[in-house]
């Protein structure tokens, strides 16, 4: 039975077919992102709590998102993670919607996701946070300003 065969035939026919539609479902995706870019803060902030709500993790991703900001310390209040956080504030919410992002739709790594986190950090807040704004009345203050960026993310403060 070779090629000729009217039933080998229609096979390969069929095989070609699917590999063309396969071909040209693939061609036609757009590239995937792989690294975040941090621009304007007001607006990736926003974006970003958005994410927090939008994205969803599974048991492993919430395990590698666990593992990282849990060992980051929280900007607002150095004694607990970003992970937890002492409450859920802007800046908190921020980070939280960057690692759904940055763990689903770029499958970031441990040390990708963790490289993220302080590199939004830094550009929120290039001086650095003290770690102890919550406990000096920084939850009404910006990023910029030490602060939480506010608490109530309909009211973000910048």
């Amino acid at each position: 039975m070779g090629i000729e065969s009217p039933r080998t035939r229609m096979f390969v026919v069929f095989l070609t077919g699917l590999w063309a539609a396969h071909v040209a479902v693939a061609g036609d995706a757009a590239p995937r992102e792989t690294a975040l870019v941090f621009k304007e803060v007001p607006s990736q902030t926003r974006e970003f709590i958005g994410y927090y709500h939008s994205i969803s993790l599974n048991a492993e991703q919430t395990k590698l998102k666990e593992a990282v900001l849990g060992s980051i310390p929280a900007g607002c209040c150095g004694e607990f993670s970003i992970l937890t956080c002492c409450c859920p504030c802007n800046f908190a919410k921020s980070v939280w919607g960057l690692s759904h992002y940055a763990i689903v739709k770029l499958h970031y790594n441990a040390d990708q996701l963790r490289q993220a986190v302080l590199d939004w950090t830094s550009r929120v807040n290039p001086a650095g946070f003290t770690g102890d704004a919550c406990h000096r009345g920084g939850c009404g203050r910006s990023f910029v300003s030490n602060g939480c960026g506010g608490m109530d993310e309909k009211k973000l403060v910048f």
